[in-house]
């Protein structure tokens, strides 16, 4: 998965990273993001291939705004594969 902060007309790679066996990304835990709009992209079809299954959404695309950068936020997606939803809130 990757994560994108728009600037300048275009969108800068921020960070990426894979999930552990949970779905958790650990190593972005501390790292402190600017307030402005984002995406996150969680590349389902590898996961699904993975497991011998075939996604109707061979990516999912998350786009969220931090508004305090001094806040902890978690996202969270839950899928399947014909279906996701998403949860984007703060942990403070």
């Amino acid at each position: 998965m990757r994560i994108e902060h728009a600037g300048s007309g275009q969108w800068l790679t921020e960070a990426k990273a894979e999930t552990d066996p949970e779905g958790r990304v650990r190593e972005w835990r501390g790292h402190a993001f600017d307030r402005g709009l984002y995406r996150m992209t969680f590349e389902s079809d590898r996961y699904f291939a993975g497991l011998g299954l075939i996604a109707a959404y061979p990516e999912i695309v998350v786009m969220f705004r931090i508004q305090d950068g001094a806040e902890a936020y978690q996202i969270q997606v839950l899928l399947s594969t014909y279906s996701y939803s998403v949860y984007f809130g703060s942990l403070g």
